[in-house]
């Protein structure tokens, strides 16, 4: 009788074990990216790819940048600004390790910032770094940067992937090993293939709930379907064929999530050459383009409709869509009024990408309904960088603007839009001397109004973050406030 009850009570615990494990979480994460890095080093080479991979899961700056855009505290716990706004104090996390096992101090702080902006720097932004004048440890835990000149943005600096802060020790190793601070520490590369990630336990901040993460690199559309479809990958967060969502939409396995990136897609605009230079006819142009037409036509629906230069995601995006609502009639009275009651000529010069080249096409139609007709000459990026960009020889183009809260180009003399504005200019010259938050964010909404009133531009819709991963999976970037998967809240639910 005891050798039976001792084999029930047995056999009990071990359905109870069994059961236990089929309801545990589980720990690991397969995803995929479309490119490749060339290496994994964020502070020497400009590809996206490298922040899909490393930003916050390897390697960490003094801030961060939030899902929603703001800068929010990593490797400094705290930071003061002097009245002048030259003078920025930070507090380091206390505890922090390399993955190789050496201590974070403020040395390490000195090493990378003065690596980043020094002559011979590889760092893809050295701009970013451009107003620092000296960089000091105070204490093995405090650091003092002094800047040239006030620069309002530079927390926000600080928090792009080609800031994060790399140790003396492994700093030329980067590379193909990358060391840093992060929740997740390098582990395998299978060039061509996939890169993985394993659990950090010693690190100092929260622990994350994934032990495991594999990168697989997809850059075929239907290839990164079929992966989806078939469990080879859990989650694709930038997914690269919208006109397969439709599979995933009706399907419970899957979570569609459709989120905005920082690319605004604009329709430039040579406001320096006619008839483009009088405002009645850039705000005929703005009234005659059906923005939601656009997206359907080019995106397959998927895109966030804008009236301005920045991100909806941002929180100090102000939304301005109604500024000039789409109305042909208006479109055709401002014509006249401008001296065009019959139209004029221009060309559209439309680089590769798809949502060029199919929302030119919407575009042409659109405005050859107001009397403005269109002649579409499609060009190679290189064209397009030396022509248009480089050369402003062009009417009107198609581009999205991917940069990062860079509505700051407006204020550039020589920039290819060729839009000159005092008031702008003054409202960009305060915000680089403001370094408080909430000033800030309304010198931003006040740009962003003035824009949009000058009808710079033809403003269309923010590229889509088309995201689509497993049901249970939680924790991933709705937006893209910049290219980067940060992986330290995702976790798996039952």
């Amino acid at each position: 009788m005891k050798a039976k009850t001792t084999t029930l009570l047995a056999g009990a615990a071990l359905a109870l074990a069994l059961t236990t494990s089929a309801f545990a979480a589980r720990t690991d994460l397969t995803l995929a990216i479309q490119l490749e890095p060339p290496h994994l080093d964020p502070t020497a080479g400009a590809a996206g790819a490298i922040d899909d991979i490393v930003y916050q899961n390897i390697f960490q700056g003094l801030t961060r940048i939030g899902p929603d855009g703001a800068v929010l505290p990593s490797l400094a716990e705290s930071w003061t600004v002097s009245d002048d706004g030259l003078t920025y104090t930070f507090t380091l996390q206390d505890g922090v390790t390399f993955h190789d096992g050496t201590a974070l101090d403020a040395g390490d702080v000195v090493f990378t910032l003065d690596r980043a902006r020094a002559d011979d720097s590889t760092n893809a932004q050295k701009a970013l770094f451009s107003a620092i004048d000296t960089v000091e440890a105070v204490d093995d835990l405090t650091v003092k940067v002094t800047l040239s000149q006030p620069q309002g943005s530079f927390l926000y600096n600080l928090g792009w992937g080609d800031a994060v802060i790399v140790a003396p020790e492994s700093a030329e190793t980067n590379k193909e090993k990358p060391v840093g601070t992060g929740p997740f520490k390098f582990e395998t590369w299978a060039q061509g293939s996939s890169a993985t990630l394993v659990k950090n336990p010693d690190y100092w901040g929260e622990a994350v709930a994934l032990d495991k993460v594999t990168y697989r690199f997809i850059s075929d559309p239907a290839a990164a379907t079929a992966a989806l479809l078939a469990g080879d990958i859990q989650a694709f967060p930038s997914f690269p064929a919208p006109e397969a969502v439709v599979q995933f939409e009706g399907d419970p396995r899957f979570a569609v999530v459709i989120g905005s990136t920082e690319g605004e897609t604009v329709l430039s605009t040579n406001n320096g050459k006619e008839p483009f230079d009088k405002l009645e006819v850039r705000q005929a142009i703005a009234h005659a383009l059906d923005r939601q037409a656009i997206i359907d036509g080019a995106m397959f629906g998927f895109g966030t409709p804008i009236g301005t230069h920045f991100a909806p995601h941002n929180p100090a995006y102000v939304e301005l869509v109604e500024t000039y609502r789409y109305n042909p009639e208006k479109s055709k009275e401002l014509l006249a009024a401008a001296g065009y009651p019959d139209g004029f000529k221009a060309t559209l010069k439309l680089p590769p990408p798809a949502y060029a080249r199919r929302g030119g096409e919407i575009i042409a139609a659109q405005l050859r309904d107001v009397g403005i007709d269109l002649e579409i000459i499609p060009v190679e990026w290189a064209q397009w960088l030396d022509q248009v960009f480089k050369g402003k020889d062009y009417d009107l183009s198609i581009v999205s603007h991917t940069e990062p809260n860079d509505i700051g180009i407006y204020a550039r003399d020589d920039y290819y839009f060729d839009y000159h504005s005092d008031e702008f200019n003054a409202v960009m010259a305060e915000l680089d001397a403001t370094s408080d938050e909430d000033a800030r964010y309304a010198l931003l909404r006040k740009a962003q109004e003035i824009i949009a009133s000058d009808a710079v531009n033809g403003f269309l819709f923010e590229l889509p973050k088309i995201g689509i991963w497993d049901a249970k999976l939680e924790g991933l970037w709705h937006n893209a406030p910049l290219q980067a998967n940060d992986l330290s809240a995702v976790h798996w639910t039952e």
